[in-house]
C-alpha cells in the first residue's frame, strides 16, 4: 500500500460540486481581481481568527511583506524570529530592511522560546514574528507579555495555523487574534488552501488594516493617487470563490487531523526511537503537518521512501546557517535546540482524508525500520 504525503485529489473528490459552483460563478460574471468574494472572504476568515479585519493579499509571504513594510524599519533595526521555520518568515524581514534576529526555539512545540527571546532583546529590537510552526500556536501570553513590557510589536506568522487555539489567560484565542497582526497562506498545500497563491492579514488595528488594504493596492486607496509606494498584492476572485467554498468544511478537516495524530501516537507508543509531537496542553492543534523526532532520521527518510510511504523534513538547514545569511555571523552550535531539530525531525502524512489502514501502515513501516 503506498501512501502519499499530500493527497489532493481525495480533498478535491469531496469538495469538487461545491468548489466548481464557486468558480463558475466568478466566470460567468467575468469579475477576476478583487471581486465581492475577496470581501466575503476577509470577513470569514477574520471572524474565524477573532479578529475585526482582513485583509487579502497575493500570498503567505506578501502577508508578510505587508505588515513588516507598515513598521517603517530604519536600517539596522532589528526583528526577532525562529531560524526553524520557512524561508519567507526571515526573508520578508530582509527585505523591507530589517535585520533578521534569529533565536532558539522550545525543544517540544518547535516554536519561539520566550526566555530566548527576551534574552535576545536589544536597543534596536522592534518587532517579534512569532511562528506557529507545524499547527500549533507559540506561548503567546508569555511572548504578548515581553512584547508589551519592551514596547515591541508582536506579529503572528500563522501560515501553518488557521484556527488553531491556544488558552491565555484561561480564555481560547485563536491564531492571529493577539498579536498586532497575523499573516495567513492559502498555498494549495496548507490546511485551507486554494487553486494557486493567495494570503491575508488578519488584526484589530483598524488603522494598520486601512493602511495594508492601500499598500496592497500600490499604496493608494484611490486609483491614480498614491499616499506611498506599495504593492500589487491582490486575491483572485477565483482563489477567494475556491477557499469560501471549503471554509465550511475546515473544522471537520483540522478534527480528522488531530484523529490521525492521536492514532499514530498510539502506534508509535512502543518505539523508543522515535518521539511523537507532543501537543502543549494549552493548545488545540491543528497538525499541518505531523512531525516526529526520529533517530536514524536519514536512513528513515530514505526506507519510507523506497516503502512508498511519503514523507518530508522540514527544514533540513536551519535559517541562520543559510548562505545568504553569513553576513549575520552565526556558525554551527549557535542555536542547539533548533540544530538538533533540523537533523532528526521527518513528517509524516496527515491530510484528512487519510484512512485507518494508511496511518497504520506508515506506522508499520517505521516500526519495520527499527525492528
Amino acid at each position: 500500500m503506498k501512501v502519499p504525503l499530500l493527497d489532493l485529489v481525495s480533498q478535491h473528490a469531496s469538495v469538487r460540486s461545491e468548489v466548481e459552483a464557486a468558480v463558475n460563478a466568478v466566470v460567468e460574471r467575468q469579475g477576476f481581481v478583487m471581486g465581492p468574494e475577496v470581501a466575503e472572504l476577509e470577513r470569514q476568515i477574520a471572524d474565524l481568527s477573532g479578529a475585526r479585519h482582513g485583509v487579502a493579499c497575493a500570498s503567505g509571504t506578501d502577508a508578510l511583506l505587508l505588515v513588516l513594510r507598515s513598521l517603517d524599519l530604519a536600517p539596522g533595526d532589528e526583528v526577532i524570529t525562529p531560524a526553524f521555520t520557512f524561508f519567507a518568515t526571515a526573508g520578508a524581514i530582509h527585505n523591507v530592511g530589517g535585520t533578521p534576529v534569529f533565536v532558539d526555539i522550545d525543544p517540544e512545540t518547535f516554536n519561539l522560546d520566550p526566555t530566548a527571546t527576551e534574552a535576545a532583546i536589544t536597543s534596536r529590537t522592534k518587532a517579534i514574528v512569532a511562528v506557529h510552526l507545524y499547527g500549533q500556536m507559540a506561548d503567546m501570553g508569555s511572548l504578548g507579555s515581553i512584547a508589551e513590557t519592551h514596547g515591541l510589536t508582536l506579529i503572528e506568522d500563522a501560515a501553518q495555523a488557521i484556527g488553531a487555539r491556544r488558552k491565555v489567560g484561561g480564555e481560547w484565542r485563536r491564531a492571529g487574534e493577539l498579536g498586532q497582526a497575523g499573516t495567513l497562506s492559502f498555498f494549495p498545500t496548507k490546511n485551507l488552501g486554494g487553486w494557486g497563491d493567495g494570503g491575508m492579514v488578519v488584526t484589530q488595528d483598524d488603522a494598520l488594516a486601512g493602511r495594508l488594504r492601500s499598500m496592497r493596492l500600490h499604496g493608494g486607496t484611490r486609483e491614480y493617487l498614491h499616499e506611498e509606494v506599495g504593492l500589487n498584492s491582490r486575491l483572485d476572485s477565483l482563489q477567494a470563490a475556491v477557499l469560501l467554498a471549503k471554509l465550511p468544511h475546515l473544522e471537520s478537516w483540522s478534527a480528522a487531523r488531530r484523529t490521525h495524530a492521536a492514532r499514530y501516537a498510539a502506534g508509535f507508543a512502543g518505539l523508543q526511537s522515535v518521539i511523537a509531537p507532543p501537543t502543549d496542553p494549552l493548545n488545540e492543534h491543528i497538525f499541518h503537518q505531523y512531525t516526529i523526532r526520529a533517530e536514524g532520521r536519514d536512513e528513515l527518510h530514505q526506507h519510507l521512501t523506497d516503502n512508498g510511504v511519503g514523507n518530508k523534513i522540514y527544514y533540513p538547514l536551519a535559517l541562520h546557517l543559510q548562505p545568504c545569511f553569513g553576513h549575520l555571523g552565526y556558525r554551527p552550535g549557535s542555536l542547539p535546540v533548533t540544530e538538533e531539530a533540523m537533523t532528526t525531525v521527518i513528517s509524516l502524512p496527515i491530510y484528512p482524508e487519510l484512512t485507518e489502514s494508511q496511518v497504520d501502515r506508515v506506522v508499520e513501516v517505521v516500526g519495520a525500520f527499527y525492528g
